[in-house]
């Protein structure tokens, strides 16, 4: 081999080396690769990476959270409507069966729909008879008529427990209770409880028949005016007594001034003719039934097994067994007239403080009322 050619093969050697070394230049140390990998080089960006990666899973956590806590929240929440709904229901019902139990009690009229079975009817005279009480004769006298104008009722009875009251009361229900019974369609019959007394026992003498307890009280027929003298006491307080009048007599019963004599006789009179025609009434109820003892009308009061004896009642027993004689069981219907449950609280209120205070709830100052 000559030398040129020699020398042209080591040229051509040098040549392919320097394309060989052009070529990885490129790759590895141009410009370009040079830039990229001074600006983001490759351990700061698998530290972004996680960073990102760090965040986002915070991100999803928070979200999580923030859906577990509004569940919670949307489940309370129904809860509580759950609660309040159940708990108004109950409410409701309360009210309702509370509505009804007081409209049973103290307003729906009683025998409004009467049985077609036989009965008894009952009349209640409860308690003091006053004009403003539960036994005030407009009451009475008004379940009276719808007893007595029932089909179905075999008898009516007056069911008494009661101390006696107004004698005007007593004479308006006496007088009602005598016209229905001179009509003779049914009996009327006064069964007596614990007590029917003075005015109340005026009224049961307006009945067909009297029946009484072993041990009730029956009786005192008289009349009873009670009150106070304060002159004294008004006199060791210093107080100036202060009445203007029409009429000199206007405050004769005045309680801060001596009772006179004449007054006093005069007061008397008007009881005795009270009495009187307590006294007349009764003999016309009960007639010949009545004995001749003058004690009868004294006043006094005596048990039912005493009453029999003296012609105050006709017969000793209890309104179940009047119930069995008159339609073969203890069977009857109440016809008097429900109280409207507000008056009936204010009365029993008033009562109430009348007794705490030792006053009459009365108006009448003259009774036929036992002491």
């Amino acid at each position: 081999m000559s030398d040129e050619q020699q020398r042209g093969g080591d040229s051509e050697e040098a040549s392919q080396g320097e394309d060989q070394r052009g070529v990885h230049d490129r790759w590895t140390q141009g410009p370009d690769v040079s830039t990229k990998a001074q600006e983001s080089p490759l351990p700061g960006g698998q530290d972004d990476d996680a960073e990102i990666l760090r965040e986002r899973q915070r991100l999803a956590q928070l979200e999580m959270m923030d859906r577990w806590i509004g569940g919670v929240l949307t489940e309370q929440r129904r809860t509580r409507r759950w609660k309040l709904f159940f708990r108004l229901m109950l409410l409701a019902l309360v009210l309702v069966s509370l509505t009804v139990t007081l409209y049973r009690v103290f307003l729906a009229e009683p025998s409004a729909a009467v049985p077609a079975q036989q009965h008894l009817a009952l009349v209640e005279v409860h308690g003091v008879i006053t004009n403003d009480s539960p036994a005030n004769a407009e009451r009475i006298i008004q379940g009276l008529n719808r007893a007595w104008e029932s089909q179905s009722a075999s008898a009516v009875v007056l069911h008494i427990d009661s101390p006696g009251g107004s004698p005007v009361q007593s004479q308006r229900i006496y007088s009602e209770v005598m016209r229905l019974r001179e009509q003779g369609d049914k009996p009327i019959i006064a069964v007596i409880e614990d007590i029917g007394a003075s005015g109340a026992y005026y009224i049961a003498a307006a009945a067909d028949e009297i029946v009484a307890s072993p041990a009730s009280l029956v009786g005192s027929i008289g009349v009873i005016y009670a009150g106070f003298g304060f002159q004294e006491a008004i006199d060791e307080l210093g107080v100036e007594r202060r009445v203007m009048t029409a009429g000199e007599n206007k405050a004769f019963l005045d309680p801060f001034q001596p009772l006179d004599e004449e007054v006093a006789r005069f007061w008397q009179s008007v009881l005795t003719q009270t009495h009187e025609q307590f006294i007349n009434d009764v003999q016309a109820g009960r007639g010949d039934r009545l004995s001749d003892s003058p004690e009868i009308f004294s006043g006094l009061i005596w048990s039912g097994e005493q009453a029999l004896g003296l012609g105050l009642v006709d017969e000793l027993a209890s309104l179940e067994q009047v119930a069995r004689a008159q339609v073969g069981e203890a069977s009857w219907e109440n016809y008097t007239p429900r109280l409207d449950p507000f008056e009936r609280l204010t009365r029993r209120f008033t009562q109430a403080a009348a007794e705490v205070l030792g006053l009459h709830s009365s108006h009448a100052p003259i009774k036929f009322q036992a002491q």
